[in-house]
């Protein structure tokens, strides 16, 4: 399996990603197309195009909306999770601090790299992206959603 790092460590669904979506996108071309092409079922075609393009903004924005929601309450957790074995600490002060972009890049450091990006993070309030760049050991997450 190859290393994650910062260049690759998005996940893509295939499936999702590379069959669906851009199968509802050929749907939607057809439709816009059919629309210019077709004047005896003009009003057809535009229907057809607005329900496929329903289905499409559905099918991003709840898939997303579900596992992100609950993929960033995990990521909390374990940020807390990590905070405490790391430290003997509750992390409730420290959370307060953080953004989520930055708790989320944090999981990607081994713990000495944690522990100097977290400072870092609090003191001089680097980005999640910031922290992403800095890390010189990447702590493969392959269990994304």
């Amino acid at each position: 399996m190859k290393t994650q790092d910062y260049k690759n460590h998005r996940k893509y669904y295939a499936p999702h990603h590379f069959i669906y979506l851009p199968l509802l996108l050929i749907l939607e071309g057809v439709g816009i197309y059919q629309v210019g092409n077709d004047p005896d079922n003009k009003l057809t075609w535009i229907l057809f195009s607005l329900v496929i393009f329903l289905i499409f903004y559905l099918a991003i924005m709840l898939r997303q909306h579900y596992a992100l929601g609950l993929q960033n309450r995990l990521v909390r957790l374990e940020f807390k999770q990590r905070y405490f074995e790391i430290f003997n600490q509750r992390s409730d002060e420290v959370e307060e601090k953080l953004k989520f972009d930055q708790i989320a890049a944090l999981r990607f450091a081994y713990d000495e790299e944690f522990k100097n990006l977290l400072y870092k993070a609090l003191q001089e309030n680097i980005s999640g992206d910031q922290i992403k760049r800095s890390i010189q050991q990447w702590r493969p997450d392959r269990h994304r959603v």
